[in-house]
C-alpha cells in the first residue's frame, strides 16, 4: 500500500511540474495548434488561424468579449463564482459559467470535453495561468485561439471571414456580432445575429467603459 502512495505521491508532483512548465512556456511561446484545431482540421478538412498580438486586436473586440463572456475579468482570479453558481443552479441554460480563464485553459491546455476529469484539471490548470500570466496575455491567448466559426479561429481570421477587414479595424459593432458567436461558433453567425442580443452586448461595453472594468488591460505607461 505504502508503494502505491508513494507511486501516486510521485505522479502528483511529476504531473504539477510538467503543467507548470507548460503554463510557463505559454506565458511567453504563443500555442502553435489546440486539441480542437487538430479535430476541426481532420473533421472539416480547414483550419485558418493567423495570430495576432492583443496590441493588433481591436480594443472593441476586447471589450466586447469580455462584457459578453466574463464582465468581472479584471476582478476575479480565474473563477466567475457568481457566474458558476448560477449555472449550477440552472444547466439548462446556454451560458455556462466558466471565465475566460477557464475557457483559455481549456482551448490551449486541454481537450473539448464535458467531464468531470476535465474540469477538474481545468480548476488546477486556471490557478496556475491566474498565477503566472497577466490578464493582458489570458485574453491575447483566448483570442486567438476561440473558434468563430466552424474551422476559424482567432480574431484575425474572424474579422477576415466575416468582414473582410483586420482584427484590428473592428468597429463596435463588428466586435459585437462576433462576440455573440463565441458561445456557439457552429450554431450562430456574425452574419445573421440576434439584433436585440447584440445590442445587449454594446450596451454592456459601455457600461463596463463607465465602471472601469477595462483596467487590467491597460499596460502601465498606459495608466
Amino acid at each position: 500500500m505504502r508503494a502505491v502512495l508513494r507511486w501516486i505521491l510521485l505522479l502528483g508532483v511529476v504531473f504539477t511540474a510538467f503543467s507548470t512548465l507548460w503554463v510557463v512556456a505559454y506565458r511567453f511561446i504563443n500555442p502553435p495548434i489546440t486539441s480542437l484545431m487538430i479535430i476541426e482540421r481532420m473533421r472539416v478538412d480547414k483550419l485558418e488561424h493567423t495570430w495576432r498580438s492583443l496590441d493588433q486586436v481591436s480594443p472593441n473586440l476586447q471589450h466586447a468579449v469580455i462584457a459578453s463572456e466574463d464582465s468581472p475579468f479584471c476582478r476575479h482570479y480565474g473563477f466567475n463564482l457568481k457566474e458558476i453558481y448560477s449555472a449550477m443552479k440552472d444547466p439548462e441554460r446556454r451560458r455556462g459559467g466558466s471565465s475566460i480563464t477557464q475557457q483559455t485553459v481549456k482551448n490551449a491546455f486541454l481537450w473539448p470535453d464535458a467531464s468531470w476529469l476535465r474540469k477538474g484539471v481545468e480548476a488546477g490548470f486556471t490557478v496556475l495561468v491566474e498565477a503566472l500570466w497577466p490578464k493582458q496575455r489570458i485574453l491575447e491567448v483566448y483570442l486567438n485561439i476561440a473558434e468563430f466559426d466552424t474551422g476559424v479561429f482567432g480574431a484575425e481570421a474572424a474579422a477576415q471571414q466575416y468582414f473582410g477587414v483586420p482584427a484590428s479595424d473592428l468597429t463596435l459593432d463588428q466586435a459585437s456580432r462576433l462576440a455573440w458567436v463565441l458561445p456557439s461558433p457552429r450554431r450562430r453567425t456574425a452574419r445573421d445575429v440576434n439584433l436585440k442580443a447584440v445590442k445587449q452586448i454594446r450596451n454592456d461595453i459601455q457600461y463596463i467603459r463607465w465602471q472601469d472594468n477595462y483596467s487590467c488591460l491597460l499596460s502601465p505607461e498606459e495608466d
